[in-house]
């Protein structure tokens, strides 16, 4: 099937789009070369710098691979699942193992590189979540999540950062439904402050191993929960 030339913008997203179409259907079977730069850039009806951007994309997706000095082979034909994607089909039991293996280490982290206005937010999360008790279990779940990300932001290291971003979509339904099913506030509108408060006490006076000992048994009390559902 001949590739055909392309319309006007985005030209490399089209680019990409038609390869990837054409390595699905099987046009170029995995383990095949793909015809070189040149000859991509005129079947397609583009340049060559648009051809390698969608090649880029494709490496990323991960369907071709480059190699040295041989050109750019087919080792899929279906794309890789991003990040995002294996989160949300993961497990919320098995996102929390992880979650707890980096909440730990942040929370030793902001409790040696909390500023003052680190303290400030995490204080005021604390009373959100203590406000958000008298809500809905959706409003409560929410108000825990912005205290963790508040101590989280206080490790001043961005990957984590970005990586409690991540966990966020896949932990929060999870959780709502957990504290619903349980009936976890039923009896305390205010479920877990004690331990929350202990976390927020020891990063104010900066004491790491009591920091994450507080995190480390609140989330592990959480997980034992998720798994016996």
């Amino acid at each position: 099937m001949p590739l055909g030339a392309l319309r006007a913008t985005p030209l490399v997203e089209q680019a990409t789009d038609r390869l990837r179409e054409q390595i699905a259907g099987q046009e170029w079977p995995v383990g095949t070369k793909l015809p070189g730069e040149n000859a991509l850039a005129q079947m397609l009806g583009v340049g060559r710098s648009t051809v390698r951007e969608a090649l880029r994309a494709l490496a990323g997706a991960g369907l071709v691979q480059a190699r040295q000095g041989a050109g750019v082979f087919v080792i899929a034909t279906e794309p890789e699942e991003n990040w995002s994607t294996k989160l949300r089909r993961a497990a919320v039991a098995d996102v929390y193992e992880v979650r707890m293996v980096m909440e730990v280490e942040a929370a030793q982290l902001a409790a040696r590189r909390r500023t003052g206005e680190d303290l400030t937010a995490i204080e005021a999360a604390l009373a959100g979540r203590r406000g958000a008790g008298n809500g809905s279990t959706a409003e409560f779940v929410d108000a825990d999540i912005a205290l963790h990300a508040a101590v989280v932001a206080a490790a001043h290291n961005p990957v984590l950062t970005a990586l409690f971003t991540e966990f966020v979509p896949a932990l929060r339904q999870g959780l709502i439904d957990l504290v619903d099913l349980l009936g976890l506030r039923s009896g305390d509108p205010h479920h877990g402050d004690a331990g929350h408060a202990a976390l927020t006490e020891a990063i104010s006076r900066g004491d790491a191993e009591a920091a994450g000992h507080a995190v480390r048994e609140e989330l592990n009390r959480t997980l034992a929960q998720l798994q016996a559902v």
